[in-house]
């Protein structure tokens, strides 16, 4: 189910609350201009709650995979050509913990999984750290027959390629992963990695891309080595190492950021690690949806 938030006069003008799709209507901001598209609800007249509106008058049902990828669509090209655009998709608590045990699955949810699946089915290629790989088992994306059709128009394969980050190559490169993806994987290392490592990864139908001078990727070389490959949807999903990295690289064009209802405590990572910035970096709330307490936030950079 969906939930949709009433904008009041007051946070009109500063707070995109949902993405609509069809039945959306144009909030007007303090300013006189057009605010963030919301969908019009029971008790809700023109983006504003009427009188008697309240949290039994919205309307709740579930997003349909149309009205999500819609809601997620990368930007339109500009003239000349599409530049890369990275996004990231992250999950935390809110106490902060971007997993439990390990582990992002148990602080998800049924729609934060279609989301994940809207995410990737826009997507040309997942961007993913080698430590992730290993903890959450990843395997190859694949194709979904909701976003078949629209893949085709804008000439992308059936699902996303996947790029591993990797500086040390210690994968188990017989792992599905790499023998048997719909889209040949990837792997983003460094100019200095053990040449026999390379060799293994290669022999495994994995296509090695050098995006740095030592043993790590450069984030922005990564960004642009996978953009002249064609490939210039960007979405990464960590983990907190990788994301660290391209915060602080100012690569990251947008966070989707799923606040999830729960408290864990402990000492589990955040969804962003490494050194912390000099200056932080400021990004605009661009949609907010709800369900079951859980918060779906996409934010661009300003």
């Amino acid at each position: 189910m969906r939930r949709l938030f009433p904008v009041t006069e007051e946070t009109a003008a500063r707070t995109p609350v949902a993405t609509g799709g069809a039945d959306a209507t144009e909030v007007p901001t303090a300013g006189g201009g057009e605010g963030p598209a919301v969908a019009r609800t029971p008790g809700v007249r023109d983006g504003r709650p009427s009188a008697a509106a309240g949290a039994s008058d919205l309307v709740e049902r579930e997003w349909s995979l149309d009205e999500l990828a819609a809601a997620y669509a990368y930007p339109e090209p500009a003239p000349g050509g599409r530049e890369p655009w990275l996004r990231a998709n992250m999950v935390s608590t809110l106490d902060g913990a971007a997993q439990h045990d390990g582990r992002s699955q148990p602080i998800s949810s049924e729609a934060d999984m279609r989301i994940f699946g809207t995410l990737r089915g826009l997507a040309d290629v997942v961007i993913v750290g080698a430590e992730t790989v290993r903890q959450e088992g990843y395997r190859p994306a694949r194709a979904r027959e909701a976003f078949a059709e629209a893949r085709r128009a804008a000439g992308q394969p059936p699902a996303p390629a996947v790029a591993v980050v990797s500086a040390s190559l210690d994968l188990d490169f017989s792992l599905p992963l790499f023998t048997s993806p719909l889209t040949p994987t990837l792997l983003l290392t460094g100019a200095a990695a053990a040449p026999d490592k390379v060799a293994t990864a290669e022999k495994a139908g994995v296509r090695v891309v050098v995006a740095g001078d030592g043993m790590g990727v450069d984030p922005a070389r990564a960004v642009r080595a996978l953009a002249d490959l064609g490939l210039t949807r960007l979405l990464t999903e960590g983990g907190p190492r990788v994301l660290g990295q391209l915060v602080a690289a100012d690569v990251l064009d947008e966070l989707c950021l799923t606040v999830s209802p729960m408290l864990t405590a402990g000492d589990a990572q955040r969804i962003a690690g490494g050194p912390s910035v000099a200056v932080p970096k400021r990004f605009a709330l661009v949609s907010l949806l709800e369900e079951s307490g859980f918060l779906f936030g996409r934010y661009r950079r300003k």
